[in-house]
């Protein structure tokens, strides 16, 4: 397959193969060990997939915004993005 039209870049892989990653072990993790759904701050029963969702959705946004705002380096939003990530599965 021809996928030069895309221009992909080695980050960009990373980025996927990453999220691909996840995805898997998360399945394989709801197979082995499946978890009840939980309420948390958002007030509705959450599962793991829905508190990834949110997690990815926003450092979406955390990665938006610091680039937006600061010309700092955005490893300080990659940082922002695991502490808010933390926080959803704990809390979401």
């Amino acid at each position: 397959m021809d996928f030069s039209w895309m221009a992909w870049s080695v980050p960009t892989a990373v980025f996927f193969v990453t999220i691909l990653a996840i995805l898997t072990a998360l399945s394989v993790l709801a197979v082995v060990a499946p978890s009840p759904p939980r309420t948390g701050l958002l007030g509705v029963p959450t599962q793991r997939g829905d508190r990834l969702f949110v997690s990815l959705l926003g450092a979406a946004f955390i990665h938006l915004g610091w680039l937006g705002v600061t010309d700092a380096s955005p490893w300080y939003a990659l940082g922002l993005s695991l502490v808010f990530t933390a926080l959803s599965f704990r809390f979401a």
